[in-house]
């Protein structure tokens, strides 16, 4: 019969993945060892590898969960958030609010991801697609008088405002997440009309093709 976990099995893990996240982002995967991840989580490394196996199974776990929550925000609901304009609004504040304590995660998901082995990395990648496919989506209900190649390029872009804010924004500054997620909704929502319908479709190869 199998040792049941103990009760702090979960928080600790969870303390372990977010100071290796920590480290991996301050000093990147490669140069980041297991001894530190144990000193930065408070743990001997005895205990680390009562919860992972090596460094490896540490940036995998790191990268998934992030992507998880963010498909979980991708799948929520917004019961208070009439129309597409103000269901894609909810989404865009979701998101930047999610990163205000997860910027290295987020980090690590961006440089780190090449690192992973080819099944974890297309796990990920697919993630990923879910979280553009749900953008898309909601770009295509506000807009649905555009071209269907359209959507998936308009909601590129749009991450391309929110997902390296992480390379600018301090959380200790004047300008909270909470006040960016607006101003990226209102940038966004102000130029979205004057994307004409007859725009030409992208070209093959416009976006890359793991997010295709």
């Amino acid at each position: 019969m199998a040792r049941p976990r103990a009760a702090t099995y979960d928080d600790q893990r969870a303390q372990i993945l977010k100071a290796a996240a920590a480290l991996f982002a301050r000093r990147g995967y490669t140069a980041a060892t297991l001894n530190e991840v144990a000193s930065a989580s408070g743990v001997s490394k005895a205990t680390l590898y009562h919860y992972f196996s090596d460094k490896h199974a540490l940036l995998e776990d790191i990268v998934r969960s992030h992507v998880a929550r963010l498909e979980g925000l991708a799948r929520q609901e917004a019961p208070a958030a009439p129309g597409p304009e103000a269901r894609l609004r909810s989404l865009i504040r979701r998101f930047m609010q999610a990163y205000a304590d997860a910027q290295s995660e987020h980090r690590v998901l961006t440089e780190d991801v090449k690192f992973l082995d080819e099944r974890a990395r297309e796990a990920v990648l697919d993630g990923q697609r879910q979280v553009v496919a749900a953008f898309a989506h909601g770009i295509a209900a506000c807009r649905s008088d555009l071209s269907a190649d359209l959507h998936k390029p308009m909601a590129m872009l749009l991450f391309g405002m929110i997902n390296w804010t992480f390379t600018w924004l301090r959380p200790d500054g004047t300008l909270t997440y909470t006040a960016l997620g607006e101003m990226v909704a209102d940038l966004f929502f102000g130029g979205l009309p004057a994307v004409t319908a007859t725009l030409a479709p992208p070209q093959a190869g416009a976006l890359p093709p793991e997010l295709r």
